[in-house]
């Protein structure tokens, strides 16, 4: 690499972020951090938390999901294993008992409860689900604790682009200063609920936080995270331009820092032929493969295409896979594991369906097969996704929603495999996007649509 290194970006990144926060009013002062896809958002967190909390404030940190608030816990521990952590949980159960918490727990430095108030003494960094934190700061009537208001110096929340603001409005009484780290590209959250009576209004309960937040404070403070370490340099581009218009980001590595080497194609006792091997050659060659079947209209769960995932994954397994990166855990190489791979889709029922066509070939369940929406925020080696307009008669706004289509194409380091049918690019004629537009309301950051057709147009390059 000739750019800058990943400390040094991070710790540039850490310094604006802090001087944002030093100047925030003492009294309800928020400010916001935009990021591209693993560009350290969690790093970022745990390095501002430290700080505040070794010069003496008492620091809140929100996630978006019980296993960030683990995972952030366990990595806080590792790097600042001084700190006083406490993991504040629901009733239904505390963090995993990993090894990490155990010795945390025996060096007396980490502690868990229900209850935040009895947390406080303790507790230097406090981590809780956004969820718990409303109800920490605003419990039910029924509830006999008392509400724990304005007990921290400030929240610091990550993934905050994937919350609601019914959620959020509850918050800010925890800390009178607030920072939200998030990345805006990703899948907003969603409700099933009617919510036709906020049309319009610009703060309703279901609509996304940052975006209720930056519409009636335009003024707050931004920082913008530029550079991506996840994202390889035959990706950064394509996702940058679709998804990503206003956040302009670059990659943190070259094309010389990372390569997927694959052993010889004629291993014994493998399951693969030439077309699936010439698929794995080129993704591992120029970081892209799409694998377009014949058209038809098929079922959602299409098992043609749940089995050729299967394979894949199976065929990348097989040929005993060597990756190198930057990374100091690989830069002599290191075999590919089960647990690097993930195949994603857009619905449970196609999830379903490769983890049956992998069980019936006996391939590896390690491997992870889920949904965009589950898949969200972590990161593989090699990624195979389902296209969503892959055998469909329409496409709805559901399956043109860029922020599924942009998590599915940023969740690898190395190579992303992706199987569709012929005429996705009819279907994108056929149905532009019907997206409701409603006076009163601000245009889509990102047109689905256009996203869609700029994927596709990428991966026609790539098509076999």
């Amino acid at each position: 690499m000739t750019g800058p290194s990943y400390q040094q970006v991070a710790q540039a990144d850490h310094d604006a972020v802090m001087r944002i926060y030093t100047a925030l009013p003492e009294r309800q002062g928020a400010g916001v951090v935009q990021a591209p896809p693993g560009a350290g958002k969690s790093t970022l967190i745990r390095s501002l938390a430290a700080a505040l909390a070794t010069a003496e404030q008492r620091i809140a940190v929100g996630t978006q999901t019980t296993e960030q608030a683990d995972d952030l816990v366990l990595a806080l521990h590792k790097a600042h294993p001084e700190l006083r952590i406490a993991r504040l949980h629901g009733s239904n159960g505390g963090m995993n008992a990993a090894v990490g918490v155990a010795a945390a727990r025996s060096l007396g430095h980490l502690t868990t409860g229900t209850n935040g108030s009895d947390l406080l003494q303790d507790a230097q960094i406090m981590v809780a689900p956004t969820q718990k934190w409303a109800h920490e700061a605003h419990p039910s009537t029924m509830s006999p604790r008392a509400p724990l208001r304005h007990a921290f110096a400030a929240l610091l929340i990550d993934e905050s682009y994937q919350m609601r603001s019914d959620a959020f409005s509850y918050l800010p009484d925890l800390a009178p200063r607030m920072l939200c780290v998030g990345d805006p590209g990703q899948l907003a959250p969603f409700t099933t609920l009617k919510i036709d009576r906020w049309n319009g209004r610009g703060y309703g309960p279901t609509r996304p936080a940052m975006e209720v937040l930056r519409r009636n404070h335009p003024d707050l403070p931004l920082h913008q995270m530029h550079v991506s370490w996840r994202l390889p340099p035959s990706t950064a581009g394509l996702v940058q331009d679709a998804f990503y218009p206003d956040v302009p980001f670059v990659p943190g590595t070259s094309v010389q820092d990372r390569q997927l080497l694959l052993g010889r194609e004629n291993t014994r006792g493998g399951r693969g032929d030439r077309r699936v091997d010439a698929v794995l050659n080129q993704a591992a060659r120029t970081g892209w493969a799409y694998v377009e079947l014949p058209e038809a209209h098929t079922m959602r769960a299409d098992s043609e295409i749940a089995t050729t995932l299967a394979g894949l994954a199976g065929r990348l397994l097989e040929r005993g896979a060597t990756i190198v990166s930057e990374l100091p855990a690989d830069h002599d190489g290191r075999p590919l594991r089960t647990q690097d791979i993930a195949v994603v889709t857009a619905h449970n029922d196609q999830a379903a369906a490769v983890r049956l066509a992998m069980n019936e070939a006996g391939i590896d369940p390690g491997i992870t097969v889920d949904t965009a929406n589950a898949i969200q925020g972590r990161e593989f080696a090699v990624v195979a996704v389902w296209h969503p307009l892959a055998g469909r008669r329409d496409a709805s706004s559901f399956h043109l929603e860029a922020g599924r289509m942009c998590v599915m194409l940023t969740r690898h380091r190395h190579a992303c495999i992706v199987i569709g049918r012929a005429g996705a690019q009819q279907l994108l004629e056929e149905y532009p996007d019907d997206h409701e537009v409603v006076l009163g309301e601000d245009a889509a950051g990102v047109d689905g649509w256009y996203a869609n057709h700029r994927v596709l147009e990428h991966l026609r390059k790539s098509r076999i």
